[in-house]
């Protein structure tokens, strides 16, 4: 691996411009409270404290991917929901999860080179179909890619995928890779472009907001357990869809959180927190972003 977080960051930063106090990326979201309740057949397959059944406290994140904070809603975007978990020890743990069900590149070098092809100006022509032309796997991430970026009807209505394969380990000393998709109990819905345009700017935020004012909104969390010779270290790679599904619990948000990130206060979701029962695979995408991570914070918390 050759790029750094530092060019990871500044890849983003040519691609939706550098805005001081936000993120390199998923610049624009709302933040929301809520619980999450784990089921029995979750505790079977990890010790991690918050797969128990007990509810656990949550912040969630819910946000376009954009690294633009004044991008509108209606933009075709990918759009993510993280979640943190607050442990009975006081630890935390955090879950992150995007619309696209596959990353477009299987390392960090390949996904900085994609985000520098797509550089807004005259260049953009060539040098996409260039990347293309030395990533051909890419293109059959494609497909999926574009249905994802269809306009949300709301963020409380669409399927969020996690990406990375996760070790759980459980109490007898068993384990099993997995990987976890959110999935709205009101189910699936998109709108037309002109439908999404024709809800104004901010319609995702207004409309997440009105939503919890109204009552909880929920989400499942599932488990796609790995079979044998399914990759566990590529998050481009996707697994077949027979393999074994579990309900892991509910995610249940119900209010905004307007506690957070207020004054000096820095919220981080971080796909890397994972504690005792939960291993991270050797995805290099997912352990790049750590690293990743921290430059963008340092960056966003400068004067």
């Amino acid at each position: 691996m050759s790029v750094t977080p530092r060019e990871a960051v500044e890849a983003a930063n040519g691609l939706f411009g550098r805005h001081p106090g936000y993120r390199a990326l998923h610049a624009k979201g709302t933040l929301l409270k809520g619980t999450f309740t784990a089921t029995p057949e979750a505790a079977g397959l990890t010790r991690a404290a918050h797969m128990q059944g007990e509810p656990v406290p949550v912040t969630v994140r819910v946000s376009n991917g954009s690294g633009d904070p004044d991008a509108p809603d209606y933009k075709p975007d990918v759009r993510g929901l993280a979640v943190k978990l607050y442990l009975p020890d006081g630890s935390r743990t955090d879950i992150v999860a995007q619309t696209v069900p596959r990353f477009p590149v299987s390392t960090p070098d390949a996904f900085v080179e994609l985000m520098r092809a797509q550089r807004p100006g005259p260049g953009m022509a060539w040098r996409v179909p260039a990347f293309f032309a030395r990533h051909p796997k890419s293109l059959t991430v494609l497909p999926g890619s574009m249905k994802a970026l269809r306009p949300l009807e709301s963020y409380a209505t669409t399927t969020y995928y996690a990406l990375h394969a996760y070790r759980l380990l459980d109490s007898e000393g068993g384990s099993r890779y997995v990987r976890y998709t959110v999935v709205p109990e009101a189910g699936e819905t998109r709108i037309s472009p002109g439908e999404a345009k024709r809800r104004g700017r901010d319609y995702l935020q207004e409309d997440i907001r009105e939503r919890v004012a109204r009552g909880a909104v929920h989400f499942t969390l599932e488990l796609q357990v790995a079979g044998p010779g399914d990759p566990s270290d590529d998050p481009s790679a996707s697994w077949p869809t027979e393999r074994e599904r579990l309900r892991a619990g509910t995610l249940e948000l119900t209010g905004l959180d307007a506690e957070r990130e207020q004054g000096d206060d820095v919220l981080v979701f971080d796909p890397t927190r994972v504690t005792d029962g939960i291993e991270l695979s050797d995805d290099p995408v997912l352990r790049f972003r750590h690293d990743a991570y921290a430059e963008s914070i340092a960056r966003r918390t400068s004067s």
